[in-house]
């Protein structure tokens, strides 16, 4: 028995149940395969692109382990580095002059002047700074000498006993004004240097806890200076 052929033009939307069975089964198929299309397309399309972005996530986690992994194989080296590094600080802190040695260096340096030759005009300490870990002591100094006697006067700073570190700051170089009063000694080829020179010593033990206990609390009030800068 054969079946009747169907025109889809013949097919009336509205009454879908009066359609021909072959009609029917082709309807279903199709809407099964919207169903099916529209399934895929909201959940495994979703899914594919979800999965996608974990992959990417999974490369960055990956490779931000492998740092971390590299840096922790190398983290046990770097603080025998640093505590090596830390220690030969101390050692070369420790040939610094001390704070009862200061006023003694200070009159040395003022001494080792005067022996190359320099007039000392101004010689005048000036008030101590302390800094994270060791002190300054500026020195405002006008001195008048030869070129050669300047050389002999550093040459003899550093053949003190102690390690003497002189800094320049605001050196001003120039001849001597022979109107303002130069001696005999200097007379010929006279040179003024004026500025200031800093030296350092380094910090005692009583020091340290002072300077780590005043950074302790600076750096705990500017933590509440910010939390209260938050909650404006």
């Amino acid at each position: 028995m054969s079946q009747k052929k169907f025109n889809i033009n013949e097919l009336d939307f509205n009454d879908i149940g009066n359609w021909p069975q072959k009609a029917k089964v082709v309807f279903c198929l199709l809407v099964a395969l919207l169903i099916m299309g529209l399934a895929w397309f909201v959940a495994i399309s979703g899914k594919r692109e979800e999965l996608g972005k974990l992959e990417r996530k999974e490369v960055e986690l990956r490779a931000e382990f492998e740092k971390e992994q590299g840096r922790a194989v190398n983290l046990e080296p770097l603080k025998q580095q640093l505590a090596q590094m830390e220690q030969v600080l101390q050692q070369m802190l420790r040939q610094l002059p001390s704070k009862t040695e200061m006023p003694d260096l200070i009159i040395d340096i003022s001494q080792t002047a005067l022996a190359s030759g320099l007039v000392n005009e101004l010689f005048e300490p000036a008030s101590e700074q302390v800094r994270e870990f060791y002190a300054e002591k500026p020195i405002k100094l006008r001195m008048v000498g030869s070129y050669h006697q300047f050389g002999a006067f550093v040459s003899g700073v550093a053949s003190l006993p102690r390690v003497v570190i002189l800094t320049m700051h605001d050196i001003n170089l120039k001849p001597k004004d022979p109107k303002t009063g130069i001696t005999a000694s200097t007379r010929s080829g006279a040179l003024e240097l004026s500025g200031t020179v800093k030296t350092y010593r380094y910090l005692d033990e009583v020091e340290m806890e002072q300077q780590e206990a005043a950074a302790a609390e600076a750096a705990a009030e500017a933590a509440k200076t910010r939390r209260k800068g938050g909650r404006k």
